[in-house]
């Protein structure tokens, strides 16, 4: 195992204690999916609601003084598919070396729909790769200790037990970014979700809350992405393609309960471009930000918005009541059914970050990218959904 060069071929809450003064005062709790009393309509006829968070920017203590002047040294712990690839990117033009740790099963590069051949030929040129197993500890302090890095991008990390050997190879970090997720909340019914919310411990994102915890106690200059639903070209989670499917099909699109649960996406350009934000940024020391699109949708407006970005006639959508179907280990939805959404006023505010997508162009970027042109990551099935049309239909 160890270091190549890639020559082109012919992806813990908030410390509350942490960020004193960030809270959301102004939030709404949201009524049952099952609720016919809620809908965007009557939201917007009866009372208009403002989603915003005041803002108080306060260091936290000990918060560690960097720069982002100069080319640095980082190691990203994934960086082939989805995010990572288009993080890398924007590091490497910004002149930074950048070392890529995989196993090697998948390519190391690979051109992106749209990139010229000169740009991948330049990416692939400066791109480094790391071969190794990020689960073998002793081979991660062993060979990170001989490289040494300035700054650690953990893109894939699921458990804390996976952070610590890099930790430990590597005293002198200057940062660890670190991509968590907005899963990590505690389900509520006020929302939108802020940094400063409770957490659930048992969540499955209980790892990363972990080590959102341990790099805060090991004393690490820390910066944690909690991202919502991402989308975007290269989305090997069939959250986009879910509904390309079935529009290109020309199927109904069977959606849980009302179709009016709240929701946000945020594309993965977007994503990245806060990644390289916080890099060498003082205010992102020891901070948590989440990362979305600027606004929410209903399950029913993604299905029409994924329609008019593809260039599909509006669908018919088909609601069902998932409490009568067994669907065995089968996903019949890409979300979770309920409202699920994140306030982004801090990363906008501290930051200076904004979605350059709204939704329906960042679903057009998606589709043209990838989806259009017959690349997908998982092939249609319409089991669960043969199923749902199979029976008579329930009103929700």
């Amino acid at each position: 195992m160890g270091r190549e060069n890639h020559p082109p071929p012919s992806q813990t809450q908030t410390h509350k204690e942490s960020w004193q003064g960030w809270w959301c005062s102004t939030r709404i709790s949201l009524l049952s999916p099952f609720s016919p009393l809620l809908s965007l309509t009557s939201m917007a006829s009866d009372s208009p609601i403002t989603f915003r968070c005041r803002r108080k920017v306060c260091q936290p203590k000990g918060a560690l003084h960097i720069t982002a002047s100069g080319e640095k040294k980082i190691l990203m712990m994934g960086g082939t598919r989805f995010i990572g690839v288009l993080l890398a990117r924007l590091l490497v033009k910004e002149g930074h070396q950048v070392t890529l740790f995989t196993r090697g099963k998948a390519a190391i590069t690979q051109q992106l729909p749209g990139e010229s051949d000169e740009d991948y030929a330049e990416f692939s040129s400066k791109v480094l790769h790391l071969k190794g197993d990020r689960k073998d500890f002793d081979f991660v302090k062993t060979s990170l200790t001989a490289e040494g890095f300035d700054v650690v991008y953990d893109i894939n990390g699921r458990e804390a037990v996976e952070v610590e050997p890099i930790l430990d190879a590597l005293p002198n970090l200057q940062q660890f970014i670190y991509c968590s997720s907005a899963g990590v909340y505690k389900k509520s019914d006020i929302l939108p979700h802020c940094e400063i919310d409770e957490v659930d411990p048992k969540s499955r994102h209980k790892g990363k809350l972990e080590t959102e915890s341990l790099l805060d106690s090991r004393g690490v200059n820390w910066t944690s992405i909690r991202p919502v639903y991402i989308y975007g070209p290269l989305n090997y989670n069939p959250v986009e393609e879910w509904f390309f499917h079935r529009l290109k099909a020309g199927r109904p699109i069977p959606i849980p309960s009302s179709g009016i649960q709240i929701t946000q996406l945020g594309h993965v350009k977007d994503l990245a471009t806060a990644f390289l934000l916080v890099l060498g940024n003082e205010k992102a020391s020891k901070q948590v930000f989440n990362i979305s699109g600027e606004k929410y949708v209903t399950f029913d407006g993604l299905a029409k918005a994924c329609a008019k970005a593809a260039g599909f006639p509006e669908p018919e959508i088909v609601h069902y009541n998932p409490k009568e179907f067994d669907f065995g280990k089968k996903k019949a939805f890409p979300f979770r059914d309920q409202h699920f959404f994140a306030s982004i006023e801090k990363a906008k505010s501290v930051l200076g970050w904004k979605p350059e997508f709204s939704l329906v162009e960042g679903l057009a970027d998606s589709y043209n990218l990838d989806f259009g042109r017959g690349t997908f990551r998982k092939e249609a099935d319409f089991t669960t959904d043969d199923m749902i049309l199979g029976k008579s239909l329930v009103s929700v």
